[in-house]
């Protein structure tokens, strides 16, 4: 097996997994996106999935990274949907609005009217997630659950930015009794913030170690890196 059949049997076995979560939650697996983080993989792999046809949306988390990549020609030919998922830096701000179409990590409205001003010069819609802290670590970037209702009606204020989501990323743990309350919390925050009728929302719940617990608590955007790369 080569390198890109073995990306085709990651992918497969990620929706495959996707599919029985959704199954036992009850949930119709149109209703989940999968985001394919990108950010550590080598250039022929990302290549090799987007190849397949059946992923649109990557997130990367390096600003001046992702631009030399997805401004190249063998990358920019492809239709992919581009979600910035580490914490962005203001200095940042002009880059990240010129090249993604989602920011998933809002958890500063400085940053954010960085953001708005950028994204004005450019009359571009940019969409945005506020991301929610759910651990104890210092290094962790976001706003705690109570505070995001506050955060997003600033966002709102912004005409250039359109929060359409939550973002979160739950402990290091492998124990599903440790996430499930976690995911459940976001998940209530989320349908009380955003509203079924707006044309896009997006809750984005679990990376590659549990986004099977996430996707049957609710996660419609898990995001998977080493589990399509390894």
């Amino acid at each position: 097996m080569n390198a890109a059949e073995k990306i085709t049997k990651n992918l497969q076995d990620v929706q495959a997994a996707i599919y029985s979560a959704c199954q036992r939650a009850g949930r119709n697996e149109k209703d989940v996106t999968l985001m394919a983080v990108t950010k550590y993989a080598a250039d022929e792999d990302v290549l090799a999935l987007l190849n397949t046809g059946k992923v649109r949306h990557i997130g990367e988390s390096r600003v001046q990274q992702a631009f030399t990549r997805w401004t190249t020609p063998s990358f920019a030919k492809y239709n992919t949907v581009k979600h910035f998922i580490g914490h962005l830096q203001r200095n940042k701000a002009a880059q990240a609005a010129k090249l993604f179409d989602f920011i998933d990590s809002i958890d500063d409205i400085r940053t954010a009217q960085a953001l708005e001003e950028h994204a004005k010069a450019l009359a571009k819609k940019l969409y945005v997630l506020v991301q929610i802290k759910l651990t104890d670590r210092e290094t962790q970037s976001g706003v705690a659950l109570t505070d995001a209702p506050r955060l997003l009606e600033q966002l709102k204020q912004l005409p250039y930015l359109c929060p359409c989501g939550y973002m979160a990323i739950a402990p290091q743990t492998d124990d599903p009794q440790t996430l499930r309350p976690l995911f459940k919390a976001v998940k209530t925050a989320f349908d009380r913030d955003f509203p079924l009728s707006l044309p896009q929302r997006y809750l984005s719940l679990g990376m590659s170690a549990d986004f099977e617990v996430a996707v049957e608590e609710g996660s419609t955007l898990p995001r998977v890196g080493s589990k399509l790369f390894a």
